[in-house]
C-alpha cells in the first residue's frame, strides 16, 4: 500500500525550500529566493505555510540597517521531511 504524501511537503516550492534547509540549517530569505527562483511574495506565502506547519522557525531582525530574514528547519521540520522521503522511495520501488 502506498502511504500519503504530506501535502505540506508535496508542493514543488515549499519542498525545494525544505530541501535546502536540510543541508544548511539556515538561510537568508534572499538565499532561498535565490535558489529555488521564487518570486519573492510567492516564496513568503509558503515560507509562511512551512512555519504554521512548524516545519520551520522564522526570525525577523535587522542587519546594517537592512531588514534579514533568516529561515531554520525545526525538529519536527526533518521528521516530517525524513518521512516524506521514505515515502517517496516507496512510490519508486514498487
Amino acid at each position: 500500500m502506498f502511504k500519503e504524501l504530506d501535502p505540506i511537503l508535496h508542493s514543488q516550492l515549499r519542498l525545494a525550500v525544505m530541501s535546502l534547509l536540510i543541508g544548511v540549517k539556515e538561510a537568508e530569505f534572499t538565499f532561498l529566493k535565490e535558489k529555488t527562483g521564487a518570486t519573492a511574495g510567492n516564496l513568503s506565502v509558503q515560507i509562511q505555510k512551512l512555519k504554521d506547519a512548524e516545519y520551520i522557525e522564522v526570525q525577523k531582525q535587522f542587519k546594517d540597517n537592512y531588514p534579514q530574514t533568516l529561515c531554520r528547519i525545526t525538529t519536527k521540520g526533518v521528521d516530517a521531511f525524513e518521512t516524506y522521503v521514505k515515502a517517496l522511495q516507496g512510490y519508486i520501488q514498487r
